[in-house]
């Protein structure tokens, strides 16, 4: 039988699943956008696609944290179950992240269904809740993961910038000139900055992403530059791809928990995959209409990168968000992927503290 609680847990959770997708999806290829090497609306759709990818195989490779997600352990059965305490957890949830995305600021949704849990089952249970529970599965992932994406990339980044080094890549930096043309610069005699065009070029000001950082030189043959761009756009979709393996199921599982797809006669197997597939379409439109605000703190208010070190932070991004998915653990990309980016400003001392306390 269809209720109207029944219909308000679907319409929670379509509501988060947009949310979440308008706030996270561009996270996996802001530093796409950051370095200059996509512009928004090419580095978004390349988002969507990885992204749509990782939700729809997130059913096989990802099913462990349906369970994390359903409350089970945390809270007696009975009141898990209940549509009422699942409407109440996705409606908190979603209205958290949403307003989070309406103001620019990239939140994690895997702490907004951890607070929306926790809330609604110490109002549930009249504050008889297994806390040890919430330790083991929730906080402590929660608090190691970034640790160790900062960790990590403090780590990797120094050595593949030494090995750069020693195969001869160096690098160079572009200004912005009449026509959108981007002209490498070198420091002349006196210091005088000098660049390369043909003609006779205006220098312009525009866009701080515009005026970038680009390797030169050539490996086995291959210029550097161009293996530099297809490898970073490989590391963003693999970011991409572990967002969506990561996230769809912790969303699917408020629709699975209450039994609210069997209301219109879906049966276990066959609901499990429809809820995956709307939870998937859901996010991917939200982020193709509600990505910008956030596109700009992930992208810009972070730190400065070229793409060596976009590649290093994507790299341990989608290791450990794809690691962490496979074996049901809830980890937040979003701090894993800061964490990453934070990683990089540290060794580059181009860190933007601020945007990371606040």
């Amino acid at each position: 039988m269809i209720t109207t609680t029944i219909l308000i847990v679907l319409t929670a959770t379509l509501f988060l699943a947009y949310a979440n997708g308008a706030n996270d999806n561009f996270k996996g290829v802001a530093t796409l956008s950051g370095c200059g090497t996509a512009d928004y609306r090419t580095a978004l759709w390349w988002a969507t696609g990885a992204t749509l990818a990782g939700s729809l195989l997130a059913t096989v490779l990802a099913a462990g944290l349906i369970k994390t997600f359903s409350g089970q352990g945390l809270a007696p059965d009975a009141i898990i179950g209940e549509p009422a305490f699942l409407a109440a957890v996705g409606l908190a949830a979603a209205a958290t992240v949403m307003i989070a995305t309406v103001t620019g600021l990239p939140i994690s949704t895997t702490h907004a269904l951890m607070g929306a849990l926790v809330g609604a089952g110490l109002v549930a249970t009249g504050g008889d809740l297994q806390w040890s529970r919430l330790g083991t599965a929730f906080v402590v992932p929660l608090l190691v993961s970034p640790l160790l994406a900062v960790t990590f990339a403090l780590g990797l980044y120094p050595p593949l910038r030494y090995f750069r080094k020693k195969l001869g890549v160096t690098s160079q930096t572009c200004v912005c000139l009449d026509g959108g043309e981007l002209a490498p610069t070198f420091a002349g005699p006196a210091g005088v900055l000098q660049f390369h065009s043909s003609g006779s070029p205006v220098v312009v000001v525009d866009d701080s992403h515009r005026c970038v950082e680009r390797y030169r030189g050539h490996v086995f043959g291959f210029s550097c530059a161009a293996a530099a761009d297809k490898l970073h756009y490989l590391s963003a979709a693999a970011v991409s791809f572990a967002r969506g393996l990561n996230d769809t199921p912790k969303i699917a599982a408020l629709l699975l928990s209450g039994g609210a797809l069997a209301s219109f006669g879906s049966g276990e197997s066959s609901g499990r995959y429809i809820a995956f597939i709307a939870v998937a379409i859901f996010i991917a439109v939200g982020g193709l209409l509600s990505a910008r605000k956030v596109a700009r703190t992930m992208s810009h208010k972070i730190t400065d990168m070229n793409v060596g070190q976009a590649l290093t932070a994507n790299i341990v991004t989608a290791v450990l968000v794809t690691v962490a998915s496979r074996f049901g653990m809830p980890v937040s990309t979003t701090h894993v992927s800061c964490g990453s980016l934070f990683g990089i400003g540290v060794v580059t001392r181009q860190a933007k503290w601020r945007t990371i306390v606040t």
